[in-house]
């Protein structure tokens, strides 16, 4: 898929890398299958490569607890267009309940869809996620709690 950004057109890890305030290697989902703000969710999609910073020879594959880490950046993915940001700007996971993941390993070669669905907003964020493998089978959830300051100077607020 390509995108449209600021009048350049991207592929899909190029725009990932404009949405999530994170550098290589630790891009780690591949592309915005599709999202509604107006119903409050968002997918995202990733293949399981051997160049991942998380691959295992051993499992062959990237250990299940990184599911985690997938629906994180999904959320920061919804959080950019549900906030229209022009920059990326830095969230906070804090905290996860009721991981549960009917797999050990995201296997190579194979595509994962992640959907995160927020469900409740005050100061923090909370969102229901959620990941299927090819079959669309539903192989990980958790109800994942995060904060994202409004405020730029965020390394100014953490450090003084």
């Amino acid at each position: 898929m390509l995108y449209l950004f600021w009048g350049k057109k991207m592929d899909n890890k190029e725009y990932i890398a404009t949405v999530l305030p994170h550098e290589k290697p630790m891009i780690l989902i591949d592309d915005i299958i599709d999202y509604s703000l107006e119903e409050k969710w968002l997918r995202s999609c990733v293949t399981i490569r051997e160049d991942s910073v998380f691959f295992d020879k051993e499992l062959n594959g990237i250990d299940s607890v990184v599911g985690i880490e997938y629906m994180a950046q999904t959320i920061g993915c919804y959080a950019y267009l549900r906030k229209k940001l022009d920059k990326p700007r830095i969230g906070f996971l804090l905290g996860t309940r009721l991981y549960n993941n009917a797999i050990k390993t995201f296997e190579l070669g194979k595509t994962y869809n992640i959907l995160v669905k927020e469900v409740f907003v005050a100061d923090i964020y909370s969102f229901e996620c959620f990941i299927y493998n090819e079959e669309n089978e539903e192989i990980a959830s958790a109800t994942i709690n995060v904060y994202q300051n409004d405020d730029d100077n965020i390394k100014e607020l953490i450090y003084g």
